[in-house]
């Protein structure tokens, strides 16, 4: 590295035209830096000097700037955390979005060296590094021009080299990483367009060559952070409730308006279910960016092979904060969407594992009814998911409602006997979207129709005038026609959305009011949840009399459940090896997930059915609001 250095101050002029091997540069610079304890400064704050201008810099000056910057790498042994403090602050403020690539390529160098040299720069340089995820706020519409993305490239491709580097050679690094990246996390959510780079650099990681390291814990805190921000957006901001109106009116519907096109004054949507409530809604504009960003990221781990070691993660932090989460409103859509891209494995996996959940006596009261409203929303809204493995689930949800019934035979209690109404809820609330493609399939009608439903929903505790009127309403409309149940007593609803009854079982927290898996007012994240997902508009129900009109019922259905047609068109031989077909197993399921190393159901703590109520009351809760 011969440089002829043409213009400096004082000391620096007597390098002026004069040319200096990479030894003698070194040299040069550690004279500088030991003469510090010597007394004498004037060398060092002239090296302070060009490393701290700010500015536009000359040609002259950014190739003394690199020589300064690659002097200083070979000299890191003689530089002291307490002598040369004003140097290494103004190292590690240097932000590589100012400079070009041979400036960048020597600062990287320089800080990659530090890490190296002591323990005690570890956590400033990877500190440095990581604040250099994202530019200066002045980029922000520098970076929607091609210089600008060429510069996010050239600068990011060289952090995350760097960082690699370091924890190639520092043992400790990886850890001390994943503490400095979410740490800094909470400080950065202000601005959508940075917060999102931010995210993509902690994607970038988690994907990257220290996944095994740093994943867990960044797809963990990922997910806190969603949820943080989804707690920031209140009901009372997308929410205007009509209690005239049922569940099944109140949805928004498949729509494929944009939110300019949505009438202010529509009565279409009463309960202003509608994208146009969150328009200009920063929290909500961020949030929606990064599940995005999350939704890519998954796919992109489904196509490497991924998905279900990352799903393990998701599944964890689901259980750990989401579920207990109070009306969580869209974090819950980065778990459903992993389930679609891997219906067979991750999707049956979650159905189970929230099904496990609800029929436990080791959980909590709300726990348990949070889990059931979960699966019943996620059978109910699955595209992806087989009818075969939603008639399984709706089994031992019934198995479960009816051994509970043995053993409390009282009559209606809303209050004390919540858990039973949840899971009757559930039941009805999943016939409401799938009994007929349940109906459909000759083998499955049979298990519908051996299942004790009438039994549950006729026992003393009176499920039928506790849950909520629309979906009793609704269930029993359907019911009747398929000749599934016909109650002996006649409800008059009027149409009421909810009861004092429901009302009295859902709590405080109006568990009986939440359906986690409606529509999501995301905008972005619809359009890639659509397709995954299935819409009110497009259940055709039991007592629907128009099914055979137009020859189009067959492609109606088989669009919202493709399994339904693929099946009764097979023959019995075709139909034992089908996936949709096949009797869901759960014996079986376990088994798979043994093969895979993933953690079977029957070693979870929550595996143990009962249906005993649990007497523990969570500490944070008073025992009304369980």
């Amino acid at each position: 590295m011969g440089v002829e250095l043409e213009n400096g101050q004082a000391q620096f002029q007597d390098m002026e035209g004069v040319n200096f091997t990479d030894d003698q540069l070194v040299d040069f610079i550690r004279g500088f830096l030991t003469s510090v304890s010597l007394g004498n400064t004037d060398g060092y704050h002239q090296l302070v000097g060009v490393i701290h201008h700010r500015g536009r810099l000359s040609a002259d000056e950014v190739a003394l700037l690199v020589t300064c910057l690659k002097a200083l790498s070979g000299a890191v042994s003689c530089i002291d955390v307490v002598l040369h403090e004003s140097l290494l602050a103004a190292i590690f403020k240097m932000s590589l979005w100012d400079y070009g690539p041979n400036v960048m390529d020597a600062l990287i160098e320089l800080i990659t060296s530090l890490a190296v040299s002591s323990g005690k720069y570890v956590d400033s340089c990877l500190d440095m590094l990581v604040t250099n995820f994202m530019p200066p706020h002045s980029y922000k519409d520098f970076l929607k021009k091609p210089h600008g993305l060429t510069r996010k490239d050239e600068v990011l491709s060289r952090v995350h080299t760097a960082l690699k580097d370091i924890s190639d050679l520092v043992p400790l690094a990886p850890l001390r990483l994943e503490l400095i990246v979410v740490h800094k996390m909470q400080r950065v959510f202000f601005k959508e367009s940075l917060t999102t780079i931010y995210v993509e650099n902690m994607l970038r990681l988690e994907k990257g060559a220290m996944s095994e390291f740093v994943g867990r814990k960044i797809l963990t805190a990922l997910v806190d952070k969603l949820l943080d921000l989804d707690v920031e957006i209140g009901w009372d901001d997308i929410l205007q409730d009509d209690f005239s109106k049922g569940i099944f009116e109140i949805e928004l519907e498949d729509d494929n308006e944009s939110t300019d096109d949505i009438d202010e004054d529509s009565s279409e949507l009463p309960r202003e279910l509608s994208r146009k409530s969150l328009g200009g809604n920063v929290i909500a504009e961020t949030l929606d960016s990064l599940i995005v960003l999350t939704f890519e990221h998954l796919e992109s781990c489904e196509r490497d092979g991924r998905l279900s070691e990352v799903f393990d993660i998701l599944l964890l932090s689901f259980q750990r904060t989401v579920l207990t989460a109070y009306k969580s409103k869209f974090a819950q859509f980065v778990i459903f969407y992993a389930c679609a891209l891997d219906p067979e494995v991750c999707g049956a996996r979650f159905a189970v594992t929230l099904a496990d959940m609800f029929v436990s006596c080791n959980g909590l009261p709300l726990t348990r009814m949070s889990a059931i409203s979960y699966l019943a929303s996620y059978l109910s809204r699955g595209k992806f998911l087989s009818t075969s493995l939603v008639t399984t689930i709706l089994k031992r949800l019934v198995d479960w409602c009816l051994e509970y019934g043995k053993t409390h035979d009282v009559d209606l209690n809303p209050k004390a006997h919540k858990i039973f109404y949840s899971g009757c809820q559930a039941i009805m609330y999943v016939l409401c979207f799938r009994m007929r493609s349940i109906l459909e399939i000759p083998r499955l009608k049979s298990q519908l129709l051996l299942m004790p439903i009438g039994r549950i929903l006729t026992h003393r505790l009176s499920p039928l005038k506790v849950c909520l009127p629309s979906i009793v309403e609704e269930f029993l409309r359907q019911a009747k026609v398929a000749n599934l149940f016909t109650p002996s007593e006649t409800f008059i609803f009027n149409g009421l959305l909810e009861s004092e009854y429901s009302k009295t079982f859902g709590g405080i927290e109006r568990l009986d009011m939440f359906f986690p898996y409606d529509p999501c007012l995301l905008k972005r994240c619809d359009r890639y949840l659509r397709p995954y997902f299935v819409y009110w508009s497009m259940v055709r129900p039991t007592y629907d009399e128009e099914e055979e009109d137009e020859g189009s019922s067959d492609e109606d259905v088989a669009e919202v459940f493709p399994d339904k047609i693929e099946e009764n068109l097979m023959d019995d031989e075709a139909m034992a090896t089908s996936y949709d077909n096949r009797e869901f197993d759960l014996d079986e399921f376990d088994n798979a997930l043994d093969k895979m190393s993933i953690t079977p159901r029957n070693s979870l703590p929550f595996r143990q059915d009962c249906v005993r109520m649990p007497s523990r009351i969570r500490p944070s809760m008073s025992p009304e609001s369980l």
